[in-house]
């Protein structure tokens, strides 16, 4: 926005537009968050519990009775595991809306936004265009002389090619 700090009325233009394109795409951004939400809450990642050291690799008698099992250690570590999981989900998902919603609304609104300028660029005539540019009314004056003397050296320079070329 550097350079837009010369002229204040379409950095304003433009900063509206780019608020407008941004809540179009919302939407969009949010369905796709809820998305991955959903899909983690709906199924497990298996390789988590697969890692998780059992019991009897630890040591522990697989042939214990079930009411051995049923402690309060075990319900701990259950409680432990279920944490750890809940955590590493959390992460994922830390790091991947962001992703998401760079992907589904910044980018898409990047898009509309030059999509828009270049439309309505395109339709403005140029006293609307000069009135973004707050362009000095003198210096608007001078720039459209020196592009008018910038024809006339064209023309010239093509009827003199013209004449040259007839020899």
């Amino acid at each position: 926005m550097q350079e837009l700090r010369r002229y204040p009325t379409l950095q304003a233009d433009i900063a509206a537009a780019a608020g407008e394109a941004l809540e179009r795409f919302r939407n969009d951004s949010k369905k796709t968050v809820l998305r991955l939400v959903d899909m983690e809450s709906s199924y497990l990642t298996v390789d988590f519990f697969r890692k998780l050291p059992q019991e009897a690799e630890k040591g522990g008698n697989p042939t214990a009775s079930s009411v051995d099992r049923y402690t309060e250690g075990h319900f701990r570590k259950i409680a432990s595991n279920v944490s750890s999981y809940i955590v590493m989900v959390s992460e994922m998902l830390r790091n991947a809306i962001p992703k998401a919603v760079v992907y589904c609304q910044v980018q898409e609104a990047k898009q509309s936004l030059l999509d828009h300028f270049y439309t309505q660029v395109v339709k403005r005539e140029d006293r609307v265009i000069a009135q973004l540019l707050d362009e000095d009314p003198l210096l608007r004056e001078r720039r459209q002389q020196c592009a008018r003397r910038l024809e006339l050296y064209k023309s010239a320079r093509d009827e003199i090619d013209s004449v040259l070329w007839v020899r």
